[in-house]
């Protein structure tokens, strides 16, 4: 009996020497090894990319920046009469804003009432516009008598219940492509493309804080042959400051849509927005246009 018993004993540990190392290695994956994290589904992820640039509005309630713009000809020399500097003091909840034209030295020009948008016709901005809103339906031709519908301002209502809908997207998604650390999508407009005009997106893989939009616009040349609208591609690149994105860049090129007028295939349009402060306060007479007379003695620079 004792013979028997040592044999199924020594039988015993030697089958689990030989399952031991392969229970071993199926418990615990090779070290460096890297385990892919799957991306969302395209339109959550979409999702989480709005959601994460809204997170940081509103803004602040005023901005002041210097819009420096600069157009090329068809020919690639400079467009003297469309390039030009403009200081701005800007209310942000709804866009109204101050501007001065900026000559060489110390001159100035007149105060003027002005209404930073995109696809409208007069300049872009501000800095700290909202890049996934809709386009008007239709461009407005008095910046004194559009005026936008304002972000919700104020503290957040308390917290209920959280439930999370994504409901139907104004985009889909065509590509993903990880490119180093950024995520470049390529979207579709899923009706009114006109006004859904982003067709590239590139946020940080890992935030998903947006870095850089492609995105149609619209030049308006009012000029004394009459009215043009030049359908635009505008890159928008976004900077960081205090702790918000804010557009820092746009470069324009022509689209060359079938049934529109060009400025020319190597005509370009850029905006630099430089000098971003956000001051506490502003004198409320910045915004109100008719007051604008009253006011040449103490007009900021």
């Amino acid at each position: 009996m004792k013979i028997l018993i040592a044999a199924a004993f020594v039988i015993a540990s030697a089958a689990f020497a030989l399952l031991s190392p392969i229970t071993a290695r199926s418990a615990s994956p090779p070290t460096g090894s890297a385990v892919p994290t799957p991306l969302p589904s395209p339109d959550r992820l979409l999702f989480l990319i709005r959601r994460q640039f809204r997170s940081h509005r509103p803004p602040p309630a005023y901005v002041t920046y210097t819009l420096v713009r600069k157009q090329t000809l068809d020919d690639g020399y400079p467009d003297l009469v469309n390039s030009y500097t403009y200081h701005i003091w800007c209310r942000t909840y709804d866009r109204a804003a101050l501007g001065r034209r900026v000559y060489r030295g110390s001159a100035r020009g007149t105060l003027e009432f002005l209404r930073p948008s995109f696809n409208e016709p007069w300049d872009p901005g501000p800095p700290t516009a909202d890049l996934f809103e809709p386009a008007p339906a239709h461009p407005h031709s008095d910046p004194r008598t559009f005026v936008p519908t304002p972000e919700p301002t104020g503290s957040l209502p308390p917290t209920i219940a959280v439930v999370t809908a994504m409901g139907e997207f104004d985009y889909r998604i065509t590509n993903i492509v990880r490119e180093g650390s950024v995520l470049h999508l390529s979207l579709l407009a899923r009706r009114d493309p006109d006004r859904n005009r982003i067709r590239e997106l590139y946020v940080d893989a890992k935030t998903l804080e947006l870095q850089q939009i492609v995105a149609t616009d619209k030049l308006f040349d009012e000029g004394d042959n009459g009215n043009h609208v030049y359908p635009m591609l505008f890159t928008v690149t976004l900077g960081w400051m205090d702790d918000m994105p804010l557009v820092t860049h746009i470069h324009g090129t022509p689209t060359y849509q079938a049934d529109a007028e060009y400025l020319g295939k190597d005509a370009t349009v850029d905006y630099d927005f430089n000098d971003i402060e956000f001051p506490n306060s502003l004198p409320e007479w910045y915004f109100d246009p008719r007051s604008y007379a009253g006011h040449t003695d103490d007009m900021p620079k």
